[in-house]
């Protein structure tokens, strides 16, 4: 078997961008900037985000057999978590404070709202971007939310961070998650020698 190993396949994120818009909004075509209705939510810590997969299962046993019969996957969950640098950022406060992003539209400067007793059942479409130089990834969510908010913390030996956890459900007629790598410069043919996928990005 050759030796398919390649340097320049490694990924280390030089930039991390968050967009959001209206729920089951079509992804953004290619990777350039997404255009309006999406919305970038705007500087993140240098973490990045934290993409995880969760899953259960269930063994069926039975008599006479010393292994499982059967494994049910019972559970699968797909969740990422991003700490925003912009604390006023309207669309990131709106997140966090789990108010429509209206409620953060200033009159003489100033936003008022109350922070609902009940969690609301918000949600958006969203896609998150990472680039290594002239390469790409993109996750694209059509129908996610925020399950999970980090403490708030004004100080003064640093900027505020505010840290959500979006988990993601499917769409309309779409996947939870759906992922897109731009392999820029960098060859793969080699990884597909019965001709299919494509080489350069």
């Amino acid at each position: 078997m050759a030796d398919t190993r390649n340097a320049d396949l490694t990924f280390g994120a030089t930039d991390y961008l968050v967009h959001m818009a209206a729920i089951n909004t079509a992804s953004p075509t290619d990777f350039a900037d997404p255009a309006t209705p999406w919305q970038c939510l705007g500087w993140v810590t240098t973490e990045g985000g934290l993409f995880k997969v969760e899953e259960e299962s269930k063994d069926v046993e039975a008599a006479g057999s010393l292994e499982p019969i059967r494994t049910l996957m019972t559970k699968s969950t797909k969740s990422l978590q991003v700490t925003f640098l912009e604390g006023l950022n309207p669309l990131v406060r709106s997140l966090y404070d789990n108010v429509p992003v209206t409620a953060l539209q200033p009159t003489d400067g100033i936003a008022s709202y109350a922070m609902p007793d009940k969690p609301s059942d918000l949600r958006y479409a969203f896609v998150f971007d990472t680039m290594d130089g002239d390469k790409r990834m993109r996750l694209y969510m059509p129908n996610g939310k925020v399950v999970e908010r980090g403490d708030e913390q004004p100080q003064t030996a640093d900027v505020m961070p505010v840290q959500l956890t979006f988990r993601f459900y499917k769409g309309t007629s779409l996947p939870a998650v759906k992922r897109s790598i731009d392999y820029g410069d960098v060859d793969v043919s080699a990884f597909f020698p019965s001709g299919g996928g494509g080489g350069e990005g």
